[in-house]
């Protein structure tokens, strides 16, 4: 089943820059749940606050055109580091490989539910918790780059599976299910640790208020920032609650697949209430992180692919492994290190990776799209702030269907 892994990169929505993490599609190594350390509770803990107190912001039914670019009037404070954060938890490793698998029409995503979502604001923990965004923003500026393009695509990971609700971060839920994290798509996912380190910070300062979902929705955005030279800064409203269910086969059919067409592509973001233009400006994170070999491998044999030859010999190369192993390469041979709009020029110059990227160029629309965005880098920067924060108002959950989690590998 190696090619039904899901981006980010988009699909992974983005991706991992440095080379020890994967990001976009790729066939991912398996990891084991670890057994949660016990949580004490903090007396100070303050319950979460019913009502946001700062105007609200209400995402729209599914399909409503993308909101106006967000930019910010100033520049952002600057970061004074926090505490060092918690070491990460011992590596996991797997017993055994996941099986391979081979392309298939994937199966359509559920549709995700059209009812109103509930209410979004920005500065939500202003009262209950102010330094919550800023402890997010300290723990994501000392990762990897390699991680922060990992946080970005665990965000999509995250909303396109029961919306953005930190159904991916559980490690156990339903005991006749594994959970979403052990999904093929979500195997290589990066940045568990951060989200962690996080969560651990704000409930030493604040108690159980900030919920694991909006944390999650917060590193996104700061890996964005971070990974784009600081260059792309946006507000990310808040209030979500953590969703209580989790299962491991609602991954493959609602994470896009690494050849995907466009259609099919349009059919996922479509369900999820993003349109065309949203798929197109999400695509973009593509310019950062590595992929597995075995996520494009179809597109190197010969006369398989409208790929660049020279990049298609190279990939060969860089593929080959007399051990068996599954090879990891960038997925933007230009800026790899860099969230930018070089993923688009990519595309006009046939120098991208998987089938899902290449196919954009197969309907109007889309080919347009690209090809502004590979013209106008300030365009599609200001489109991914507004997408960013459309993804994250998906199938929002409420004190009614969620709960704040103590700890966001576990159910409270």
């Amino acid at each position: 089943m190696a090619k039904l892994i899901a981006v980010l990169t988009i699909f992974a929505l983005a991706a991992c820059v440095a080379r020890p993490c994967q990001a976009g599609y790729g066939y991912p190594n398996p990891m084991p749940s670890p057994s949660p350390p016990p949580y004490a509770p903090n007396t100070s803990s303050s319950p979460p606050p019913a009502t946001p107190s700062p105007s609200p912001y209400i995402p729209g039914t599914p399909s409503p055109p993308p909101p106006a670019p967000i930019t910010p009037s100033s520049p952002p404070p600057p970061y004074t580091p926090g505490t060092p954060s918690p070491p990460p938890p011992s590596p996991i490793t797997p017993s055994s490989p996941p099986p391979p698998y081979t392309p298939s029409t994937p199966s359509p995503p559920p549709p995700t539910p059209t009812s109103p979502a509930p209410a979004l604001a920005i500065g939500y923990y202003q009262k209950t918790c102010y330094r919550a965004e800023e402890i997010v923003r300290e723990t994501v500026r000392d990762a990897s780059k390699g991680i922060m393009a990992g946080l970005i695509r665990m965000f999509f990971h995250d909303c396109f599976v029961r919306g953005c609700d930190a159904s991916v971060l559980l490690e156990t839920a339903d005991p006749n299910s594994a959970t979403e994290k052990f999904g093929i798509p979500n195997l290589s996912l990066r940045g568990f640790d951060v989200i962690n380190a996080a969560k651990a910070k704000i409930e030493e300062e604040c108690g159980t208020v900030v919920s694991c979902a909006d944390i999650l929705a917060f590193a996104g955005r700061d890996a964005t920032y971070f990974l784009s030279n600081k260059k792309v800064f946006f507000d990310m409203p808040a209030g979500r609650y953590d969703g209580r269910v989790s299962l491991i086969n609602e991954t493959l059919p609602n994470l896009p697949p690494p050849f995907a067409t466009v259609a099919q592509l349009k059919a996922n973001f479509a369900s999820k209430g993003l349109n065309t233009d949203d798929m197109v400006t999400l695509s973009g994170a593509h310019t950062i992180g590595i992929s597995h070999c075995s996520s494009f491998s179809d597109r190197l044999t010969s006369n398989s692919s409208d790929m660049d030859p020279t990049l298609k010999t190279k990939l060969q190369e860089e593929c080959k492994s007399s051990s068996g192993n599954d090879n990891t390469v960038v997925q933007d041979i230009q800026t790899p290190d860099m969230l930018d709009n070089q993923y688009y020029k990519n595309i006009l110059r046939h120098e991208v990776l998987f089938a899902s990227d290449a196919t954009l160029l197969t309907a109007t629309d889309t080919s347009d799209a690209v090809s502004a965005f590979a013209k106008n880098a300030k365009q599609w920067e200001d489109k991914f702030m507004a997408a960013m924060v459309k993804m994250g108002a998906i199938e929002i959950k409420t004190s009614a269907n969620g709960e704040i989690r103590r700890d966001c590998r576990v159910l409270n």
